[in-house]
């Protein structure tokens, strides 16, 4: 059987996980009622061992519930959009559908790269505030003692995509803590 859920980083992560947020957390509150509906049936009382399983199967569900609510909440990256940066995937190390958040503002990312000590995303909703974005990452990044990184983010398309086409043209090398970065941006990302 084909794994049909997306990787972090590719393009329609947010739109598949929310759809496998919704069948999991239907899936948890209905085994609960279930369990609930059974112990009330074989015994006409609330006060039987399957009530007590019931109430704390819902702890797992209504975490999967908040965690499905953040999911409907983030957007993910444009067809246009896509269609514009497709072009880069081959020589830049591309990411798609980052949702970061902090203890203030959340931060809907639909594309971002990474090219030596350049990471450069762009935002396509208004709510994005981009220099707080680029100040929460470049303190994580601080935090796990990577330096010398450049972080900048847009909300023009085109001033965008002028920037990806100067990163493709620099000639820098691969960090060798490229692998540390994009972990660090998979760990503080929905």
């Amino acid at each position: 059987m084909r794994n049909r859920v997306i990787p972090k980083g590719s393009y329609g992560y947010l739109k598949n996980h929310r759809v496998v947020a919704l069948i999991r957390t239907v899936l948890f509150f209905g085994v609960s009622i279930g369990l609930y509906v059974m112990g009330y049936v074989t015994t006409k009382s609330n006060r039987n061992l399957l009530t007590i399983v019931a109430v704390l199967g819902c702890l797992p569900a209504c975490k999967s519930l908040v965690n499905l609510i953040i999911f409907l909440r983030a957007e993910g990256c444009s067809e246009a959009l896509k269609n514009r940066v497709s072009s880069y995937e081959g020589s830049l190390k591309t990411f798609y559908d980052l949702y970061f958040t902090s203890y203030q503002k959340n931060f809907a990312l639909s594309h971002m790269v990474l090219k030596g000590n350049v990471l450069c995303g762009i935002t396509e909703t208004d709510k994005c505030d981009c220099n707080a974005a680029q100040k929460h990452l470049e303190q994580m990044l601080a935090q796990e003692g990577i330096k010398n990184i450049t972080v900048k983010i847009y909300s023009d398309r085109d001033k965008y995509v002028d920037r990806l086409s100067q990163i493709v043209d620099l000639d820098t090398e691969e960090r060798r803590d490229q692998e540390q970065i994009v972990a660090l941006l998979y760990s503080i990302s929905l």
